[in-house]
């Protein structure tokens, strides 16, 4: 093909755009092992030891990107595909790639089968209002 754009012209189309891309950014994957533990609500940070994620060759422009937007402010899995633009399943197996390495971490939230019956925060509301 001629140097005029063609040769990328049938990798893009102007309504949807990137074709290949997502799949190119998780190396042709759909989950991670870790994807079920990551619902759109948990939170990732970055490790407080990652420096520079730009110097490892071996990431890709939205690893680090993830890593860099997670830095500061924890972010939900929600939050950082809106962010980024990208499906959430691409997303979640970008993060898996990244706590794998140990870049991030990934807090999840609470299941409520666990949290506390609201008898029991009742009760102890109560309880302390009797002090």
């Amino acid at each position: 093909m001629s140097g005029d754009g063609q040769a990328t012209s049938h990798w893009f189309d102007d309504e949807a755009g990137p074709v290949v891309r997502p799949y190119a950014m998780t190396r042709g994957r759909t989950s991670h092992a870790a994807q079920h533990r990551l619902d759109l609500i948990a939170t990732v940070a970055t490790e407080p030891h990652v420096a520079d994620p730009e110097a490892d060759h071996t990431l890709s422009p939205e690893h680090v990107d993830i890593v860099e937007l997670c830095r500061n402010t924890p972010q939900s899995v929600a939050e950082l595909a809106a962010e980024l633009d990208l499906p959430v399943g691409v997303v979640r197996v970008l993060i898996g790639d990244l706590v794998d390495e140990a870049y991030i971490h990934v807090k999840r939230p609470v299941p409520p089968a666990e949290l506390p019956d609201e008898s029991i925060l009742r009760d102890v509301i109560n309880g302390l209002r009797a002090l």
